[in-house]
């Protein structure tokens, strides 16, 4: 992405397998990611590589919002139907899954309206935004943030903040994609202060983590952020389709599977 030049390719491999020796294989693949992308960024002196990319699915994301939209005026139950848009905007994942193109929002999105869906994790969700009095919702990818726009215009939106990543890593967003994607109209949008393709807390500023804390109610959306906040202590609803074995087994899901579930 950041560079036609085969040996800069070849610097960039050299340099990421001369880290690997080093890296720690306990700490989650958000953390090893961003090492990895560090040191893309730094050889190939790209400050956002994905730039483009991001570009081309949130204006392919923004060209579906009308028809969206409609989808949610005609359900029967509009909440439901916006988490099922939610999680379908999370195939756009350069991280895991590389060969996505912009045909796949228009088959996620076919199968996310169709497939099973935990309505536990939905019932919660819906118990908790309509009695929270602040909402933090963690995005993951620029494109999906449009996807996301839905749903958040489904909760009480006065009281909900969108948080993205510090720092360009892969395709996540960060403050101008989501801005992008015209969430900055509808909802205040904060950043985690790290380049992590996840959310780490050690790693978070100020802002970020008194919203983390202090929020009744947080969503979080994605594999990356599943990775890396799932054993905090408290509640949090995750919304992701599982896209690694590893994930599959640990929330108990098939690969392929859409998952809205609070983890406490």
């Amino acid at each position: 992405m950041a560079s036609d030049d085969p040996t800069v390719h070849e610097e960039v491999v050299r340099r990421v397998a001369a880290r690997v020796g080093d890296l720690d294989l306990s700490r989650t693949p958000p953390e090893m990611g961003r090492i990895i992308h560090r040191i893309v960024r730094s050889t190939t002196g790209e400050p956002d590589p994905y730039l483009s990319v991001k570009r081309s699915f949130t204006g392919a994301a923004l060209d579906l919002l009308p028809e969206l939209a409609r989808m949610v005026d005609e359900s029967d139950d509009r909440l439901g139907t916006a988490a099922r848009i939610a999680i379908a905007g999370n195939i756009i994942d350069f991280g895991s899954l590389p060969s996505v193109g912009l045909e796949s929002l228009r088959d996620s999105l076919d199968s996310a309206l169709g497939a099973p869906l935990d309505t536990g994790g939905l019932e919660r969700l819906r118990e908790l935004a309509s009695t929270a009095e602040r909402i933090l919702y963690i995005g993951d990818n620029a494109g999906e943030t449009v996807f996301d726009r839905v749903l958040i215009n489904e909760l009480p939106t006065s009281r909900v903040t969108y948080a993205v990543r510090g720092r360009p890593v892969i395709n996540d967003a960060t403050r101008d994609d989501a801005a992008a994607a015209g969430l900055d109209t509808v909802v205040p949008i904060i950043d985690s202060g790290s380049d992590a393709p996840g959310t780490l807390l050690g790693e978070a500023g100020e802002e970020f983590l008194e919203h983390f804390w202090d929020s009744d109610c947080v969503i979080a959306k994605g594999q990356g952020n599943y990775e890396t906040l799932s054993d905090e202590p408290r509640e949090i609803v995750f919304l992701l389709r599982v896209k690694c074995p590893v994930i599959a087994r640990d929330i108990g899901a098939k690969l392929g599977d859409c998952l809205i579930r609070s983890v406490r």
